[in-house]
């Protein structure tokens, strides 16, 4: 998901006090995994009601399993069913939740398939957008579309809502004669009914987290297109085609570039991206099927608009790579589906535009977790965020979850180099390709292929919270041809924020005509650094390529460039 830049500037002084997250679990305990999820959906749009006939097919994950816990958030059951033996069950439910008690007590590996009918009003998960009309005219059509993340699908779909079980689905979803509907995976078939109506059936083969799955409805166009046989479908308002190529098309460029750049294939069967109006964000991943805000798509009609809404582009995609094939084990390690979508944003950037490119996407990340962070004083956290709460966006979907960490990312492979680094990125998906990880795995894979501890990395740049601030002394001694360089760290610190950062500096000074970079490792609160030279010093720089983007650098007795 990708929050876009405008909104996020919004919002950044009005967050209030971050939820109190110590000793906290972030996991949650799953006593059963759900194979398999069919739902068979209709609709009426008056009264913003979904109806549905969902079928779960699941295993349980410990011995004589007889009561079945589902989310279920305000859903009216009129039955639930044994598939296989057509009993019904007996079933409670609250505002949350739907308890089942089975038939009889099943073991580990046994399957269940039950059968669940419902209405649901959603007050999440599932949105009835209005036609927009203009002068009489419809220019836009109605439409419904479903936003997962983070804990949405519960408000529609019976389900085990939470990203660390993974499942395949289907949906058989009955709409308006005329309507399309896009959903995850393939087209298994369309079908015209007698009564006006249209029965569309997808089938997404391939195990996904729930917040993933995903359909919208509306009357669209498709353009389509191919990346070395996999089909890209184009979703855009009737008459509309002209934004494809200044929005979308760069996207096979996209493709071939996250796959060189990973090592890792695209995993899927198909890429549709699908313009929606009224959207809370500028993108969602829904696997295969990405669902994009009408609003900033067609930013890409105007010059200023297109790099953003070819970051957007570019952010979506990646994230088949990094959250979907690879997904975050829950909302604390959110960062690992987010910063590196982020941070490949600018990967992408540097293939495409250079490496000056790729600078300035970071230097642009970097600053605007700064700009968030100086109006967000109680608002820090982690990259590891000990204050998610899936009921709260704002305590995710920021700056520092997106841009602070693309930087930090970036500072890992300044920090490792560039060919350990690379080979740790194909590592880690492929070890971890349709699994779920933590912060943890990630780290020991990186520590595996550079050879290097990375505790002391991981430790202050993803588990603690804020950044350094520098101020830096100069002092040439004429006598002695000495340049001393007094370091002091000058930020906060208290329990979440180190006292002293650790921060491997590059220092490049010029004299007598020539220039020479001297590596300084800062650690301490304060500390000095000596440097022999064979005339004054007529300019220092410091990291002047970027290496450690968020940490701020000034220095006496006159301003530098970096």
């Amino acid at each position: 998901m990708k929050i876009f830049v405008t909104t996020l500037l919004a919002l950044t002084f009005f967050f209030t006090a971050p939820v109190n997250g110590e000793n906290k679990s972030f996991n949650r305990k799953r006593t059963f995994d759900v194979r398999h999820y069919i739902m068979r959906l209709s609709f009426d749009r008056a009264k913003k009601t979904v109806y549905g006939e969902a079928t779960i097919r699941l295993s349980p994950l410990e011995k004589d399993f007889r009561t079945l816990s589902l989310d279920a958030a305000n859903i009216k059951f009129s039955s639930i069913t044994d598939e296989t033996t057509d009993q019904k069950l007996e079933f409670r439910t609250d505002r949350k939740q739907v308890v089942i008690t089975l038939d009889k007590p099943y073991d580990p590996e046994e399957l269940i398939s039950i059968t669940l009918k419902y209405s649901a009003v959603p007050k999440k998960g599932i949105y009835f957008v209005d036609a927009l009309r203009e002068k009489g005219k419809i220019v836009r059509s109605a439409q419904i579309w479903t936003q997962g993340e983070s804990e949405e699908t519960h408000h529609w779909l019976p389900s085990f809502d939470f990203p660390d079980d993974k499942a395949t689905t289907e949906k058989i979803i009955t709409v308006r004669r005329g309507e399309t509907v896009i959903g995850n995976g393939e087209l298994v078939s369309k079908i015209d009914n007698p009564n006006g109506t249209t029965t569309f059936h997808y089938r997404m083969p391939v195990a996904h987290s729930l917040y993933l799955t995903s359909f919208v409805v509306g009357r669209y166009e498709k353009i389509t297109d191919n990346y070395r046989g996999i089909p890209l479908g184009f979703y855009i308002y009737p008459g509309q085609k002209s934004i494809v190529p200044k929005a979308f098309g760069k996207t096979k460029e996209m493709f071939r570039i996250f796959e060189e750049l990973t090592g890792v294939e695209y995993p899927y069967n198909k890429y549709d991206q699908t313009l929606v109006a009224g959207f809370q964000f500028g993108g969602m991943e829904n696997i295969t099927a990405t669902t994009m805000a009408d609003t900033e798509i067609m930013m890409a009609r105007y010059s200023f608009g297109q790099p953003l809404v070819e970051n957007l582009v570019s952010h979506e995609l990646a994230h088949s790579w990094f959250g979907n094939l690879v997904t975050c084990r829950n909302w604390a390690e959110l960062w690992l589906n987010e910063s590196f979508a982020t941070f490949m944003e600018a990967a992408y950037r540097e293939k495409m535009y250079g490496r000056k490119d790729y600078i300035r996407k970071i230097r642009d990340d970097s600053a605007e977790y700064f700009a968030y962070a100086s109006g967000s004083v109680n608002r820090q956290h982690g990259l590891f965020n000990q204050t998610a709460d899936p009921n709260n966006d704002d305590t995710m979907f920021d700056p520092i979850t997106y841009q602070k960490g693309s930087a930090v990312i970036h500072m890992l492979r300044e920090e490792i180099g560039e060919e350990a680094f690379w080979e740790s990125i194909n590592l880690y998906l492929n070890r971890f390709k349709f699994a779920n990880v933590e912060t943890s795995d990630l780290q020991k894979v990186f520590e595996e292929t550079s050879g290097r501890d990375l505790d002391w990395f991981f430790k202050q740049w993803v588990y603690a919270e804020g950044y350094p601030t520098l101020k830096i002394a100069r002092k040439y001694s004429p006598a002695t041809k000495t340049l001393v360089l007094n370091v002091a760290q000058t930020h906060k610190a208290d329990k979440d924020t180190p006292g002293a950062f650790i921060l491997p500096l590059e220092v490049e000074i010029e004299a007598a005509g020539k220039s020479r970079i001297e590596k300084i490792l800062v650690d301490k609160r304060e500390q000095s650094f000596e440097f022999k030279l064979d005339a004054a010093p007529t300019a220092t720089r410091f990291d002047k390529d970027s290496k450690i983007p968020l940490a701020v650098i000034t220095a006496t007795p006159r301003s530098i460039s970096r």
